[in-house]
């Protein structure tokens, strides 16, 4: 029985369709994207490939980021004030949670959204190219912390 491609397959699979060299630092950039439960920053998933490729630089953790943006197989989270974080689970326009305190960024599922944006283009005439639809608050851990103190 065949197994269902990952999504660290489906990431290799269209780098090599477009002739993109597949080197150990780019592999590992794009293990800890695929790996990842959370949305890590481009320092986040360089601390991490550095553990296992020492000579690696940052440029080179950007630049996988920017070739992976241009093919639409990462979604780049910019914040104003703050660094942006990357998700190689969902590389399409998705809501978000972000707690203001720890910066935890949670993936919530939300099926009326296909519905609200399809009304949306409908009734405006737009056609929409994608979105970005962030709730910020506080997480439940943090408000643990907050009722312990």
């Amino acid at each position: 029985m065949e197994r269902a491609p990952t999504r660290l397959d489906s990431m290799l699979r269209k780098l090599r369709e477009l002739g993109f060299r597949i080197t150990p630092q780019r592999l590992a950039v794009l293990k800890v994207l695929a790996e990842s439960k959370g949305h890590p920053g481009a320092e986040e998933i360089y601390t991490v490939v550095r553990k296992s490729f020492p000579t690696t630089t940052i440029a080179t953790v950007y630049k996988t980021l920017a070739v992976l943006k241009s093919i639409g197989e990462v979604l780049e989270l910019e914040f104003s004030g703050d660094y942006n974080r990357y998700d190689g689970k969902k590389p399409y326009s998705h809501p978000h949670l972000i707690c203001i305190k720890c910066k935890r960024i949670v993936d919530p599922e939300l099926a009326s959204l296909a519905d609200m944006t399809e009304k949306l283009a409908r009734e405006s005439g737009y056609k929409l190219l994608t979105h970005r639809l962030d709730f910020y608050g506080i997480c439940p851990r943090c408000q643990k912390k907050d009722n312990a103190d």
